[in-house]
């Protein structure tokens, strides 16, 4: 496998783990993005600077709650406690939120942590940046619970 196959399958495992706990609290749950397409459209995304490229991977509704999220694992660092989510895909997040609005997209990390796309620079507007300047730096401990974002399993079945 090239590393861009390592990656794109270690992100599709976390879209199932995301997408089976938004299920779980009674989510009905659709994939959404990039993984839908066919392979040609992926393709010719993967050489363009498109801000479909980061398109939300998930679409989902509970009664008529509407939400859409980027699934991002491999995060937080295992050294610094932040997550380095990428200045395209914050500005794309902020593009996609403004268009879409009111319909909020939520950053899903691998921890199940959540951010808004407004919260990442919200946050890292005076805060250390990467050295390339290419990523925004958020310490995890900013990030909300997904059992408060999206409500828990034990409430859903109890329902």
């Amino acid at each position: 496998m090239t590393q861009w196959q390592d990656r794109q399958a270690i992100g599709e495992a976390h879209e199932r783990r995301v997408a089976a706990a938004l299920r779980a609290r009674g989510w009905t749950v659709q994939p959404c993005g990039q993984g839908t397409y066919p392979p040609a459209v992926r393709e010719a995304l993967r050489r363009t600077r498109s801000a479909l490229r980061q398109f939300p991977d998930l679409i989902a509704a509970r009664g008529a709650d509407l939400v859409t999220i980027d699934a991002k694992d491999r995060m937080p660092s295992t050294r610094t406690d932040r997550y380095a989510i990428s200045r395209d895909t914050v500005n794309a997040g902020l593009l996609f939120t403004a268009a879409h609005a009111p319909t909020p997209l939520y950053y899903v990390f691998g921890d199940l942590k959540v951010l808004t796309p407004a919260e990442v620079v919200h946050y890292t507007a005076h805060a250390l940046r990467h050295r390339s300047g290419a990523f925004h730096l958020v310490c995890t401990e900013q990030a909300h619970r997904f059992d408060d974002v999206f409500g828990s399993a034990s409430a859903a079945a109890a329902a």
